[in-house]
């Protein structure tokens, strides 16, 4: 059954039957089904943009968009490890989340051997707090891509943002989630959304209104 939902400014945008993803690695191209097609309505020019159709993805899907494999050249980017900050997304929804405008979940699994934990402190071992508020920013510039919008991600600011707790080599897994407020579509596409980090199921950090930003071109960013 065909879907259909509004965007910004009343346009109608129409879910059309899945295709496989012809731009990806054999293995993704197995997995990753796109609505091809879709106009995006908005103050930008209109642009024929692939909507992904998987809501899940493992740590290699990861690195692939980490090499531009995922979302096409020029388009949004996963950093590579050591600063990939988890290691899968195990949901993403265009209606769920806090505000029903989306959401997405990740996981990082803890080993004591962890680069940061090497180095930050010497005797009293912990990962540093904007690590995990970097990992919301990649989540977002994440979903972003997910949705097909164009462009390459920068981190645009955030509001508020608490520390709670920490993150050490005891711990076995910290869970980042974001919830979108808002995504506007114009000249750059830029998504808001509150994020939660958690470690072992307990809340340790939260940020208000993280931003992202993606652009066709940052020579004046």
């Amino acid at each position: 059954m065909r879907r259909q939902y509004f965007g910004r400014g009343g346009g109608m945008h129409v879910a059309a039957k899945p295709l496989v993803s012809q731009s990806v690695e054999p293995f993704l191209q197995k997995k990753c089904y796109t609505f091809a097609g879709v106009k995006i309505m908005s103050a930008m020019r209109a642009t024929n943009l692939k909507f992904s159709h998987k809501n899940s993805f493992t740590r290699e899907e990861l690195l692939a968009c980490g090499r531009g494999e995922l979302f096409g050249p020029g388009n949004a980017l996963l950093p590579q490890p050591p600063m990939l900050m988890f290691d899968r997304i195990v949901d993403i929804s265009l209606d769920g989340g806090a505000y029903g405008k989306g959401q997405a979940v990740a996981e990082l699994g803890i080993d004591p051997d962890l680069w940061f934990f090497k180095c930050h402190f010497q005797g009293d071992p912990v990962m540093p707090g904007c690590l995990g508020v970097d990992a919301l920013w990649q989540l977002v510039g994440f979903y972003l891509g997910w949705l097909g919008s164009p462009g390459r991600g920068r981190a645009l600011g955030t509001g508020e943002v608490k520390f709670s707790g920490q993150v050490t080599p005891k711990n076995r897994l910290v869970t980042y989630r974001i919830d979108l407020k808002r995504v506007i579509t114009r000249k750059v596409c830029m998504g808001i959304a509150d994020g939660a980090v958690e470690v072992d199921g307990r809340a340790i950090y939260a940020a208000k209104d993280l931003r992202v930003g993606l652009f066709t071109s940052t020579e004046n960013f």
